[in-house]
């Protein structure tokens, strides 16, 4: 019948009624409408915090002394915090609830980031850096896992790319914005890159606090929803509970050392590690190698550049989630991006073109971050709802230690070289590797309303 609409389950096509179709179209909307533009703000200054040093890192460099090796480190030690604590901040979240504990988390990276400003030398970096690290750490797995909460299985690579698109939006903006501040050098005895920290710090506190009054722990605390639109919502995520297998069996079934340790969640580790190689690049090194084959621009005009790929990434990410929920295919919308961004990063790393070079980097950037919005949907049904606190933060953890890898080998090999193409080629190789893997992973079926 053309005015229902199917799903999928285990082969098997089940028949809806139009009406409870529309229903969880309106409970979708409006849960949508209102958790996603405000988490969204979120992840926009939490992103800020985590990349503003790649915007500042010229001028920084340059007036603490600071070599491209010891650049690197200062941003290899946030990420071995990061990593470490990701985990256990999940488990504060789960003891303590979404609200207070993300509430705390902002207003605790909003101090922490101003007060990079105060940085005097390599030395005082690295502590201020590791400060940022334990505070941003719990963000991100966070909000993957409170987000899973409220988006069933069918809804939420939409929901990532709406809640992700912060990163390149965050960056697109952030560039702009950040050549403008950097350009205050001078002004009230205040270096460019020290109004930078301060100004996209401060306004985490004022954040922190909406946190507090705005987020609900779980949609049964949701005052905003009825009781009737509470029971659809439940509906779904029970649905999903019981869908979710790990290589064929419940997580429920097994023990949290053997779901960590299960091929599937490593695989995903592992891909997820390959993704983050090129999201780091793009986040960190990506506007002092835009300002590279643009010698000659000031700060401003490499803003404008900077903006560029984030702009086509926005555009790739949101088409992607849309495109995935809408045929329920993860496998394929995750490895095409894949072999997108390692073309791109060979573009940059062998074609000597600005033009052509910006382009390559433009889908570096598209493939990587639009890879990501579709892996957490890939992931996230893999897991159970108790294994999802723990899963979430291991493959976040893992993932992210290529930017401790990345970011130290590529400053290394730039001051040995005196070139960004070997890092250029290692963010390729790497991509390849992760479309090996995503061929190895079994094509997943979504059991959930097709709408």
């Amino acid at each position: 019948m053309q005015s229902q609409k199917s799903i999928t389950m285990d082969s098997a096509t089940i028949v809806h009624d139009p009406e409870e179709i529309q229903m969880v179209t309106s409970v979708m909307s409006k849960v949508s409408r209102r958790l996603l533009g405000f988490l969204f703000i979120l992840f926009m200054f939490s992103f800020l915090d985590r990349i503003n040093i790649g915007f500042a890192g010229a001028s920084m460099s340059k007036d603490l002394g600071l070599s491209a090796a010891a650049f690197g480190l200062a941003n290899t030690v946030f990420y071995i915090v990061y990593i470490t604590c990701g985990i256990p901040s999940n488990l504060m979240l789960e003891k303590v609830g979404a609200r207070r504990w993300i509430a705390l988390l902002v207003v605790a990276w909003g101090v922490a980031s101003t007060c990079t400003m105060f940085a005097r030398d390599e030395y005082s970096l690295y502590a201020l850096r590791v400060l940022v690290g334990i505070t941003e750490a719990g963000f991100l797995p966070g909000m993957l896992l409170y987000i899973s909460r409220w988006f069933p299985a069918s809804h939420r690579s939409r929901a990532n790319a709406k809640f992700m698109i912060a990163m390149p939006v965050t960056a697109m903006l952030g560039s702009i914005v950040s050549g403008f501040l950097l350009d205050l050098d001078g002004l009230l005895g205040l270096k460019g890159w020290q109004w930078l920290f301060m100004l996209e710090g401060l306004p985490c506190v004022f954040l922190g606090v909406l946190v507090w009054l705005r987020l609900d722990d779980d949609p049964a605390q949701a005052k905003w929803l009825s009781d009737k639109e509470k029971t659809v919502l439940a509906n779904l995520m029970e649905k999903d509970r019981r869908e979710a297998r790990v290589s064929g069996q419940t997580f429920d079934s097994m023990k949290l050392i053997h779901q960590l340790l299960s091929p599937a969640i490593i695989k995903f580790a592992l891909l997820y590690f390959c993704m983050v190689t090129s999201m780091g690049m793009v986040n960190i090194w990506g506007p002092q190698m835009i300002a590279g084959f643009n010698t000659g621009s000031n700060n401003v005009t490499t803003g404008v550049l900077v903006a560029i790929p984030q702009l086509f990434t926005i555009m790739a990410m949101l088409w992607l989630g849309w495109h995935s929920d809408k045929y329920q295919e993860r496998k394929l919308h995750t490895l095409f991006p894949l072999l997108i961004g390692a073309l791109g990063w060979l573009s940059v790393a062998w074609i000597h073109s600005p033009v052509l070079q910006l382009m390559g980097i433009t889908l570096a950037s598209a493939g990587a971050f639009g890879a990501m919005t579709v892996f957490w949907a890939f992931s996230d049904q893999n897991l159970s709802t108790h294994a999802k606190v723990v899963g979430i933060a291991f493959i976040n953890a893992f993932g992210n230690a290529a930017t401790i890898v990345s970011s130290l080998m590529v400053g290394v090999l730039k001051d040995l070289t005196h070139s960004f193409t070997a890092g250029l080629i290692y963010a390729a190789v790497l991509l390849m590797i992760g479309a090996l893997i995503t061929l190895t992973l079994s094509r997943s079926t979504v059991s959930t309303l097709n709408v």
